[in-house]
């Protein structure tokens, strides 16, 4: 399901506009963003928790040469789907 086919679906349901919805998804994408920017750990009851990971140094090997290197630290996004949405996903 790609962006438009999501406002659509939630349009249709909700009965809310698709600008409305559009608006609203876009505001959902900021707040969540800036949440885990503060480290903070977000969760949409029903659907899934996000949280900031922290990664640290660690060896690697470039694929065309075989040279070791090293993988700088970085932070990234653990997404985990909540226990209702894998219910209703196994459910089906």
């Amino acid at each position: 399901m790609n962006k438009s086919e999501l406002v659509n679906a939630v349009a249709e349901r909700s009965g809310q506009s698709k600008t409305a919805v559009e608006d609203v998804l876009g505001v959902l994408g900021d707040v969540v963003g800036d949440a885990l920017v503060k480290g903070d750990k977000v969760t949409l009851p029903g659907l899934l928790t996000a949280e900031r990971v922290e990664r640290s140094e660690r060896a690697g090997r470039n694929p065309q040469t075989g040279e070791s290197i090293t993988i700088a630290a970085s932070s990234g996004v653990k997404l985990s789907a909540v226990t209702a949405l894998k219910t209703q996903v196994k459910g089906r």
